[in-house]
């Protein structure tokens, strides 16, 4: 018979609630400034975002500006970006995923807001 009455050590539970989500933000704060890269036209066009998406930064080689042709350039710079933020995605998902779990994507802890 478990003492207690068979109930968690709720103190024990706090506390691990408490180092998950400490856990999480600084696993965001990470991502907010680590930077991902995202191109398109063979590198013509380059993004650059942080892991949380946030664009930083965005490089056009000169071979790729043509006047007479600004909607290719500009489908370039759309694909970079996306490129870029697929990236961060997969960056988010690798660091954030196994705490997004403990966090309430598995099983849950019964009483807990997440």
């Amino acid at each position: 018979m478990i003492p207690g009455g068979g109930q968690p050590n709720m103190q024990q539970l706090l506390q691990q609630a408490q180092k998950m989500q400490q856990d999480l933000a600084a696993a965001q704060e990470e991502l907010a400034r680590t930077e991902v890269e995202g191109q398109a036209g063979g590198g013509l066009v380059r993004a650059t975002v942080t892991g949380s998406g946030e664009l930083r930064a965005l490089v056009i080689d000169p071979k790729a500006v043509d006047p007479e042709d600004t909607e290719t350039l500009a489908d370039l710079v759309v694909a970079a970006v996306q490129a870029a933020n697929e990236n961060a995605q997969a960056l988010q998902q690798q660091k954030l995923g196994p705490l997004a779990q403990g966090l309430g994507g598995g099983s849950g802890t019964p009483g807990l807001p997440f």
